[in-house]
């Protein structure tokens, strides 16, 4: 019998994609982007809708064994408060009411580290907020935080990873599969080179599609390339010539720090001075995995977003392999903010697929 999960604050399908891939059968998901719900329907299913949480009447969402997601993370510094005005305060709380009402056998629940410290007003860190409201509604708590690197996507992303049963057990994470170096018997982080290096050279045109020029070289290439002979989204950024000009003096592994002084930046100089925000104007490694792909990867100033071999910014296509999406994976779109979004907020489908198969043993 398939595992039925529900999907919530689902976006453009990172978490579901990984659930799907290890067997679950997801029944029903909703987000409020509709770029993000159109990409899903082309990608996932039909399954999902368009529509604002807090207006959905709970108990109309389907019964399932499993749920998954993780409310915006802007939510966490209003949470704690259950009678705020600002909806987003609610979202942390919204979500444990539909696990409540729908009383699954487990939860996965996601987000970023940033919640490990943050506090509401009363001074209350939201994260003990979190784990005891769910202890209370009948879960047993597992809480890591992840770094997806050690499981075989080429991005150190470091996430907060809620799981709850409601059963006796207590879910122990999987153990990981790769490290830094290689070492105790475990697989070498994957690099951005082997992530990246058989994908075809950026086009001008955002919307047409590109041909590989060369066989996959490594596992994760011929991963993502299952079944395709072409991919979308491999289009060049664009960049003002002050851009370029500084990305034409950043290192493989390099930063602000090899920004010439002629380039007229109070920023670049006080960073330069001071130090801090060390991925900024950053340019990839080849040897090595990525940072964290955050939303606004076409700028060089937010992020270590420069390609490690050319002179320019790593294009959607180099943002989804990253993450682990299939080359197979395309994205509906209404603008180029729309794009960044969906894949800067995802789970990596990898990491979801490995913690989804790892759940399992606890289902039965």
């Amino acid at each position: 019998m398939p595992v039925n999960v529900v999907s919530l604050f689902s976006g453009g399908g990172g978490l579901d994609l990984g659930f799907k891939n290890a067997g679950y059968n997801i029944l029903w998901a909703i987000d409020n982007n509709q770029d993000a719900v159109n990409t899903y329907k082309v990608n996932i299913g039909e399954h999902i809708i368009c529509a604002d949480i807090n207006k959905i009447d709970e108990e109309q969402i389907p019964h399932a064994d499993v749920v998954i997601g993780g409310p915006p993370c802007q939510s966490f510094s209003l949470a704690g408060n259950r009678h705020v005005e600002d909806a987003r305060g609610q979202l942390v709380w919204r979500y444990i009411k539909i696990i409540s009402t729908i009383k699954p056998k487990a939860f996965v629940f996601e987000n970023v580290t940033g919640l490990i410290s943050a506090k509401n007003s009363k001074g209350e860190k939201i994260l003990s907020l979190l784990q005891s409201a769910f202890k209370n509604i009948g879960y047993n708590i597992s809480t890591k935080v992840v770094n997806a690197a050690d499981y075989g996507v080429p991005q150190r992303r470091r996430r907060v990873i809620i799981v709850g049963l409601n059963n006796s057990q207590e879910f122990s994470f999987p153990t990981p599969t790769h490290n830094e170096n290689g070492t105790d018997g475990l697989k070498k982080y994957l690099s951005v080179k082997e992530a990246l290096g058989d994908l075809p050279t950026a086009i001008q045109d955002e919307n047409a599609l590109s041909n590989y020029k060369i066989s996959p070289y490594s596992d994760y290439q011929k991963r993502m390339r299952k079944g395709c002979k072409a991919v979308s989204e491999q289009f060049m950024p664009k960049l003002s010539e002050l851009d370029k000009y500084i990305i034409s003096h950043v290192k493989p592994g390099g930063n602000y720090m090899d920004i010439p002084p002629d380039v007229n930046s109070v920023r670049i100089r006080r960073l330069q001075k001071e130090g801090g925000h060390t991925t900024c104007y950053g340019r990839l490694s080849p040897n090595k995995p990525s940072y964290t792909i955050n939303t606004y990867f076409n700028r060089p100033n937010v992020g270590c977003n420069i390609h490690y071999s050319e002179n320019r910014l790593i294009t959607v296509r180099e943002a989804l392999r990253l993450q682990s999406f299939p080359d197979s994976y395309r994205i509906v779109s209404s603008s180029k903010q729309g794009r960044n979004l969906i894949v800067g907020n995802a789970v990596p489908p990898l990491l979801a697929e490995v913690i989804a198969n790892e759940l399992k043993k606890y289902l039965k």
